[in-house]
């Protein structure tokens, strides 16, 4: 693009990988053995991973301020993000001067049976939102737009939605977070605690699952 017209960045879309991306071979990097003949390749390497969440983190703190924060996580796939990205936060506020309050809470979203996204959210767990009421509220995970209406009749003060990946599919109803990590193709991935029927939690990196481990691991 011609000129020096700085653009506001677009923290919704995040680093985008493309659909032709072939991604890393898996002899360049280490995982669980017993996943050896499950995996198709490396899609995003977990040093990437980390290094985009603590951008996220500095995005987060910019725009936000410094203002007592309730981080709610959607577990399971959003804990190791949640974690890696509340750690972050709480490095910037440690290294300012003024410390910002910040809790977590959690709340649990099931949308995969298999490789199957479902027409219906399942919410499990999470304590009362009524706590949510006043604050400011980023909440991370993969599914946000299931609890959006629940948080927002609590009327806290701001929502921020922060989600590690986001998939560009034909099922999307085109809600976008506020800040992505990756925007990537239409795969089925696992790792960095994403999983396959509870199974590649402790993948380290987030990689494309074969024919073979999803017959392996279907139920």
């Amino acid at each position: 693009m011609a000129g020096n017209r700085e653009e506001a960045p677009d923290y919704g879309r995040g680093v985008v990988i493309m659909d032709d991306w072939p991604g890393y071979d898996l002899s360049l990097f280490t995982y669980p053995q017993h996943y050896y003949g499950d995996l198709e390749y490396v899609l995003i390497p977990h040093g990437i991973i980390v290094d985009r969440i603590e951008r996220l983190a500095k995005d987060i703190m910019k725009d936000i301020g410094y203002c007592d924060i309730m981080v709610l996580c959607v577990l399971k796939g959003g804990y190791k993000f949640c974690a890696d990205l509340v750690e972050h936060l709480k490095n910037i506020s440690r290294n300012s001067d003024r410390c910002v309050s910040m809790k977590v809470d959690f709340i649990r979203l099931k949308s995969y049976r298999n490789d199957q996204s479902m027409d219906e959210m399942q919410i499990i767990g999470g304590d009362d939102l009524s706590t949510l009421a006043g604050k400011d509220v980023v909440g991370t995970g993969r599914t946000m737009r299931a609890l959006l209406s629940s948080i927002e009749k609590y009327k806290p003060n701001k929502i921020k939605v922060a989600s590690l990946l986001v998939k560009r599919t034909p099922r999307s109803d085109g809600f976008r977070p506020d800040y992505a990590g990756f925007e990537i193709p239409n795969l089925f991935v696992v790792g960095y605690a994403l999983d396959y029927n509870e199974y590649f939690r402790d993948l380290n990196h987030i990689c494309v699952i074969n024919e073979h481990g999803k017959e392996k691991y279907r139920v």
